[in-house]
């Protein structure tokens, strides 16, 4: 790669970091992380992997999208984004476990969740 290649790359992965950290504050400021997994400028694709208080969170499919479409709007060279918790392979979209609380049954068996609210 020669060193003009290499600054352009550089370059992007600050820019993909700086969005991630202008337009996303709570991601971090929830004890959540945005961590840059890959970037192919000839593709314009990136991958990003949202950790820590994101796995598992319950709007972290929305941040996720709202990463996918911002980004590529804001950022001319990326064409695409691949964005994940590590939760489900797809963001907590489509599958996975959906949410539930003490205390409710999504079947017939009588395992307790746990105590009942007290309303």
């Amino acid at each position: 790669m020669s060193t003009d290649t290499q600054e352009e790359a550089d370059d992007l992965e600050e820019r993909v970091s700086n969005f991630l950290r202008r337009n996303f504050p709570q991601i971090q400021m929830h004890g959540g992380s945005a961590a840059i997994q890959n970037i192919d400028r000839e593709t314009g694709e990136v991958t990003i992997m949202l950790g820590g208080a994101c796995s598992g969170c319950g709007i972290s499919p929305m941040t996720i999208q709202a990463i996918k479409s911002r980004m590529v709007k804001e950022i001319p060279e990326i064409e695409r984004v691949n964005a994940d918790t590590g939760m489900g392979g797809d963001g907590g979209m489509g599958g996975g476990m959906s949410p539930s609380f003490p205390g409710e049954s999504s079947d017939d068996s009588d395992e307790d969740e746990g105590p009942q609210a007290p309303f």
